[in-house]
């Protein structure tokens, strides 16, 4: 197998592990839960899933062939708590999970060399994909922390537990 091609399903592999690791935390959690806050400044979780799905729909939708920062992404509003559904969150997480996955699994090896933008800084797509590699773990370590402090001792660990 070219490098390419193993380089892409990797990324897809590690993706697709990233959701479900938050989506193993969304079990744990009640519907109010998605809007608890640590502090004023900080994002509540469904903050950060509308955040994570307006860029993922930015980033890759025409991902080869238009800027990913799209003049029709709302990104303030992303920031906004609209007091949607556990449901309509839901919908909202697997919407732009679903534009990012599949504008990966349509590339080609050779299309990791293509020029892409991102607010009109040009990079290597296999850059802008190394990009979002690093900007959606970020958010989802903010998700599982934010999960084990709202739930504390019933939270379930989703990775190898501490010794005690």
């Amino acid at each position: 197998m070219s490098l390419g091609k193993t380089y892409l399903e990797s990324a897809i592999k590690r993706l697709a592990g990233y959701k479900e690791l938050s989506e193993k935390a969304f079990a744990q959690l009640e519907e109010g839960d998605f809007y608890y806050q640590p502090n004023r400044e900080s994002n509540s979780i469904a903050v950060i899933i509308q955040h994570i799905s307006g860029n993922m729909l930015s980033r890759w939708t025409n991902f080869l062939t238009e800027d990913g920062e799209k003049t029709w992404r709302q990104r303030d509003d992303e920031f906004d708590e609209h007091n949607f559904s556990k449901e309509k969150l839901m919908r909202i997480w697997d919407e732009g999970w679903e534009c990012c996955l599949n504008s990966l699994r349509s590339l080609s090896e050779n299309d990791l060399e293509k020029t892409v933008y991102i607010r009109g800084e040009a990079m290597p797509a296999i850059d802008a994909i190394n990009r979002q590699l690093a900007h959606y773990p970020y958010h989802v370590g903010q998700i599982l922390y934010i999960g084990r402090i709202i739930r504390d001792q019933e939270w379930k660990n989703l990775s190898v537990p501490k010794r005690r």
